[in-house]
């Protein structure tokens, strides 16, 4: 294989990571809303540009294809990155940041003035497409809390909490200077933890709506 230079490697990781950013600034929760003729989704209910909230227009069908979406393109830079990455010397590192970059682009969209939502699903997206286990571990124990407690807010939290934790029992606890995959996902796990801070102060107070509408009266959700 051809060795790169440092400026032509630097330049292929540049462009995989505004490529990933831009991907991520899609958001999908108002384009699907639009081509289905729903109210903007940043307009009602909590404001956030996701699948809860477009789930709130009454649409189940834009909320899952809102969902999927979202979720593929934190996934899709991942997967390209790791399947034909290694001709333009796109290692584990540029995964972890072309991931961090799609995640961030959901965040903070440059299409949609900055304002994004919280992340939930790209980052699930991203963390399935890093390894199918992880994405597994991560989405079981989403479900469990889920079930057991009935919030979705809680659930992603202690998912995303927990995913870079999975990662690194996976690499036999080996964290390494160089492991950029468990930083991006901790960096990831602490952002959507920070874009959860109105669910989790209702959460404390007992007003966050469960799954299912029931406790906590008028809670704007995720």
């Amino acid at each position: 294989m051809q060795t790169l230079s440092p400026w032509a490697l630097a330049g292929n990781t540049a462009l995989a990571v505004l490529a990933a950013y831009l991907i991520g600034s899609l958001s999908f929760a108002v384009i699907v809303s639009r081509l289905m003729g729903l109210a903007d989704p940043r307009t009602f209910g909590s404001k956030n540009p996701g699948a809860t909230n477009v789930l709130r227009s009454g649409s189940k069908a834009a909320a899952v294809i809102t969902l999927l979406l979202d979720a593929a393109k934190g996934w899709l830079p991942v997967y390209l990155v790791l399947r034909y990455g290694a001709p333009y010397g796109l290692d584990e590192s540029a995964q972890a940041v072309v991931g961090l970059a799609a995640f961030l682009g959901h965040l903070f969209p440059v299409f949609f003035r900055f304002a994004g939502g919280k992340g939930v699903a790209t980052a699930a997206g991203v963390v399935l497409a890093t390894n199918p286990w992880l994405g597994l571990a991560a989405g079981l124990s989403w479900l469990i809390i889920a079930y057991f407690f009935r919030y979705s807010s809680l659930a992603s939290v202690v998912a995303s909490v927990f995913a870079p934790v999975y990662y690194l029992f996976g690499d036999g606890l080996a964290w390494r200077a160089d492991n950029g995959v468990a930083l991006a996902l901790a960096l990831m796990s602490a952002l959507l933890v920070w874009r959860h801070g109105p669910n989790i102060a209702r959460l404390v107070a007992g007003t966050e709506s469960r799954i299912g509408g029931g406790s906590g009266g008028s809670a704007k959700g995720r």
